[in-house]
């Protein structure tokens, strides 16, 4: 038996420009076939830039790309794809009203005569499915799947079509713990069986349960690589962002005041009639945070849209400072001094198509000074939005840059400056590192904190447990839409949290 090639990719050289941006600067990566690679850094470092070459999305001004020891020329996806390569994008590239068949099958499908031989694409899905342990039903509509299913109909259609070298964006980026733990046992199965799989993340306990070496970028440049056994969180930390980071959330004890936000007996009914909240009470106060635990779809979602003013509750009332602002809508709730960070950045945070001067303005496009007596204040926009950029370290520091030309990261920090800057006393931030590099989330534990010892009353969604206990001065789990306890983030453990948010 002959050895086969020592790399299964290869990347030497690769460097790519954006204009004077400079996102890869001679990239040299190599992995080693039936490995989990994993590749980190900050947003915007470059990652996915690398992999969107490799992926044939964009063509490398210099510098070769290798495919099991060969030289090839990758001028599209569909060349990727003949040579084995399957991608994962973090957001994925499904069509909600078709089925799970006609997902996995679409540009691909199998012909009987002039027709689409449905009975064969069905069974050959089904033959994956258990081939890998990617169990999914293939007649469900994609809309009406879980994100962490959706994910294995992402990965299913890379199976689909030959791959055996899958690149995943941010894989676990918008999956519940339990999810993970699902896509982590699938990702080790697919690798067993021969697979070599290249993760880009930022989540350092992931990469070192996950991966079996790991390549370090920062600024479009690979700064090393290391065996993940040889590694540890604070040196990848340190690699990643060139200085020492927190990996603990810093905080003295909470001086809570007087009441800012009173919830009475709120509950709402979904579309279908189904309940998405019931009889849900609480306070927070002045000067403290209140986390909210849960596995996503158990009413957190809806509660955060009632009190940014997105939904009306079908009873129950809602209170600031003591006054009824039930009836009322986001846009006077903002006025009022509400800050909203949206669990979706991209449908409810930024207009992708408008620049970052512009999204750097929504929700306070018709006030003073932002708005003078008859057109926009060109000027005190320009100078606020090259404020927020410098302050919250949004890259490329490019105002007039479209908002779908930022990394996930760098959206989620300029959602996170605009509603910051307005000094609010009410802050609801629902996911608010969700997408975010390790930089990036001290940072905005940091700037939340400080909201907080200034005043604001915080309400915190996150689907990251040790975000939850690290971050909340309180904390209430929900269940089915209600509060089903309230625990001491001090002394409750991870295992009684997960016990609570599953119904126990």
């Amino acid at each position: 038996m002959t050895d086969g090639p020592k790399y299964a990719i290869e990347m030497r050289g690769v460097t790519k420009r954006f204009g004077a941006l400079v996102a890869n600067d001679r990239v040299n990566l190599a992995v080693a076939p039936g490995s989990i690679h994993a590749i980190i850094g900050e947003n915007g470092a470059g990652k996915s830039t690398a992999m969107n070459i490799l992926y044939g999305f964009y063509k490398a001004d210099q510098g070769q790309i290798l495919i099991d020891g060969e030289v090839r020329s990758i001028e599209g996806p569909s060349d990727a794809i003949k040579l084995g390569l399957g991608m994962v994008h973090q957001h994925f590239m499904l069509v909600d009203t078709l089925t799970v068949t006609e997902n996995i099958i679409l540009g691909a499908e199998p012909l009987s005569g002039m027709a689409i031989d449905f009975a064969k694409a069905r069974a050959r899905v089904l033959d994956l499915s258990n081939q890998y342990g990617l169990q999914v039903d293939p007649d469900a509509r994609v809309g009406r799947l879980s994100v962490g299913q959706q994910q294995r109909v992402e990965i299913l259609k890379t199976l689909y079509r030959g791959a055996r070298i899958l690149i995943l964006d941010e894989p676990t980026a918008v999956l519940t713990p339990q999810e993970v733990a699902e896509l982590f046992s699938i990702l080790r199965g697919l690798r067993e069986q021969g697979k070599t799989i290249i993760i880009i993340t930022h989540k350092l306990a992931e990469v070192l349960a996950l991966s079996g070496n790991i390549t370090v970028m920062r600024d479009g440049k690979v700064i090393g690589g290391l065996a993940t056994k040889d590694a540890t969180a604070s040196e990848l930390a340190r690699m990643m962002v060139g200085r020492e980071v927190l990996l603990r959330v810093e905080k003295r004890e909470a001086e809570p005041r007087s009441p800012t936000l009173s919830v009475q007996c709120v509950s709402l009914k979904n579309p279908d009639g189904g309940v998405a909240l019931y009889d849900v009470s609480f306070t927070v106060r002045e000067g403290e945070i209140l986390a909210i635990a849960g596995v996503e779809g158990n009413g957190q979602t809806e509660l955060i849209e009632v009190l940014a003013g997105l939904r009306r509750p079908d009873s129950g009332e809602v209170r600031l400072d003591g006054r009824n602002i039930t009836p009322l809508g986001p846009h006077e709730r903002k006025s009022l001094g509400v800050a909203h960070i949206p669990e979706d950045r991209r449908r409810r945070g930024l207009l992708l198509d408008f620049d970052l001067a512009e999204n750097s303005i929504l929700g306070l496009h018709s006030d003073r000074p932002v708005s003078g007596a008859f057109l926009l204040n060109k000027q005190f926009i320009t100078a606020r939005a090259e404020r927020l950029v410098k302050d919250y370290d949004v890259r490329p520091p490019d105002i007039k840059l479209a908002a779908r030309g930022f990394s996930g990261g760098n959206q989620q920090k300029l959602i996170i400056g605009r509603e910051f800057d307005s000094k609010p006393k009410l802050i609801l931030a629902a996911q608010p590192t969700r997408g975010v590099d390790i930089g990036a989330i001290e940072f905005i534990h940091r700037k939340i904190i400080e909201l907080r010892d200034a005043g604001a009353a915080v309400v915190v969604v996150s689907a990251e447990l040790e975000e939850v206990l690290s971050l909340g001065d309180r904390v209430i789990v929900m269940f089915g839409g209600r509060i089903v306890g309230e625990v001491d983030p001090k002394t409750v453990t991870e295992e009684e949290l997960g016990l609570m948010m599953t119904g126990g």
